[in-house]
């Protein structure tokens, strides 16, 4: 089964319903399948064995996703914001590509001999033809997917239909979605999330809009203007929205809005707290998931997020903090350094297992185990109830005098600091302790702080080893596209010395 026959479904069960776009303009979902079938003709036609979508999130991503796959061949979204020569790197590891994209970028990938052709212009000969009732040869590849490449080369993640299918067969139903509903959308095609999204909302019959050029005001807007009902977004768009409606008398004026989903990196837990305050109404969603796992794998649901808010169990309050449960279909497995299991409560390397796991990298083959576990080096552990915590990368750990200290620790105190706005915490080399612990926070917008007084501050509610070394502020924290925070970065500009701010 490809990935083609969740838009076969709803276009049949969902004919008229918009698909994507503004309510009263939007393309339905029987246009969809009429312009996902032309636009696989055109892929044909050109004779590319690939297509690569360059551009922002909207209609032309979601024809092209399910053209792709009607003409039987892979789709990859490339992150547009890359300089020419790494574009054009990775636009040479795909064999003959048809290149989609927006105006904007489409005259920097005319390569000699390479077929490019405009979004809109695709968009637009796609919605106007006629399709062939061909179907192009079944390929058990559907996407491609670059990782964000923070750390090292980005290396290709290789999505099959099978993946892809379970993923949204088994968190999903058919249809259910209501006449009303409305998805924002505001995450990047090249994110996993961006791929997502298009299957699990056309198989669940659901309307989506999208916000190319995130703030939190025109967000607010879209939410209010078109009705939506649920909207995705990562951590830094969270908390940029919750400090606006902080500042604009504190509770959303959002009344369609019923549930918003996080996911791509952690949400500290007092910015956590403060959205629940700001959206008193809406139901919030943790889905915890990477690139190789064809997206979510656990989900902290509304119900959890509001049982642990009001609960005087400490056991449960914790679980705000936590990626919540496995979904459907995957499992979980805590090992150790030596690989054996480990019990419940016992932090370790997290490997996860199910049909949605690829695993698979473009040259690479498979990372999965002989009994089919993927390690996804995040460091986590399990409660007895089976509710997942992650405390980070495995190599994100800081090792201080031997001492194994999760930063995430050390972040949430920090950011129960009123002066604190952000806080990132990383271990830097050191000669005596092996690594030191180094804290860099940015302050709210008119507050003046100090490195001194932060660190003193902390220094009364963590543990001496845990105490920040040295603490350095920033006006701001590298933020990549994806909202999330290399460490790398971090550190190698507090080696350097390259950044401004005052060390304490």
């Amino acid at each position: 089964m490809g990935i083609e026959v969740l838009l076969d479904l709803a276009s049949t069960m969902c004919a008229d319903r918009v698909a994507v776009g503004p309510r009263d303009s939007g393309m339905t979902f029987e246009q969809l399948a009429q312009a996902s079938g032309a636009g696989a003709d055109l892929i044909r036609e050109s004779g590319a064995k690939h297509v690569a979508f360059v551009g922002l999130n909207g209609p032309a991503l979601s024809v092209a996703v399910f053209a792709a796959a009607k003409a039987g061949v892979v789709i990859t979204p490339l992150n547009y914001r890359l300089g020419d020569e790494q574009l054009e790197e990775l636009l040479e590891t795909l064999e003959a590509p048809l290149v989609i994209a927006d105006d904007a970028f489409v005259d920097r990938l005319r390569a000699e001999g390479r077929t490019s052709v405009s979004s809109p212009e695709f968009l637009r000969r796609a919605t106007a033809g006629s399709p062939s009732a061909e179907v192009g040869p079944a390929h058990e590849l559907a996407v491609v997917l670059f990782t964000s490449g923070t750390t090292s080369k980005p290396k290709g993640v290789m999505l099959k239909h099978e993946n892809l299918t379970s993923y949204c067969l088994q968190t999903v139903e058919m249809a259910s979605a209501g006449e009303d509903e409305c998805a924002l959308i505001a995450v990047p095609p090249y994110h996993v999330a961006g791929i997502a999204t298009v299957l699990t909302n056309t198989y669940a019959g659901r309307r989506v809009v999208h916000l190319p050029d995130f703030s939190p005001a025109t967000w607010l807007d879209l939410v209010k203007r078109e009705g939506v009902t649920s909207a995705l977004v990562v951590p830094t768009m969270l908390a940029r929205i919750v400090a606006h409606v902080g500042e604009s008398g504190g509770v959303a004026d959002a009344p369609s809005l019923r549930s918003i989903a996080y996911g791509g990196a952690r949400v500290p837990r007092p910015v956590l707290e403060r959205a629940l305050a700001a959206f008193p109404d809406v139901g919030f969603v943790n889905a915890y998931g990477l690139t190789e796992t064809s997206s979510t794998i656990a989900v902290l649901g509304p119900d959890d997020h509001r049982a642990a808010i009001a609960s005087d169990d400490e056991g449960v309050r914790a679980r705000l903090g936590s990626a919540g449960r496995a979904v459907p279909g995957v499992e979980f497995l805590i090992r150790g350094e030596d690989g054996a299991p480990l019990g419940t409560n016992e932090p370790g390397a997290l490997w996860v297992r199910g049909p949605q796991v690829s695993g698979e990298y473009v040259g690479l083959g498979s990372s999965l185990d002989d009994d089919g576990w993927f390690h996804t080096r995040d460091r986590a552990w399990l409660d007895d109830d089976g509710y997942l915590f992650i405390e980070g990368r495995t190599d994100d750990t800081i090792i201080r005098g031997g001492e194994n200290i999760a930063p995430a620790e050390i972040e949430d105190i920090l950011l129960q600091h009123p002066a604190v706005r952000e806080a990132v915490v990383v271990g830097v080399p050191d000669e005596e302790w092996g690594e030191r612990i180094a804290a860099v926070v940015v302050a709210h917008a008119g507050v003046t702080v100090e490195g001194p007084s932060i660190r003193e501050w902390a220094r009364g509610r963590l543990r001496g080893s845990r105490t920040p070394d040295t603490v350095v502020i920033w006006t701001e924290l590298p933020y990549n596209e994806l909202g999330k925070l290399p460490r790398r970065t971090v550190i190698g500009a507090l080696v350097a010395g390259t950044t401004p701010g005052t060390t304490a």
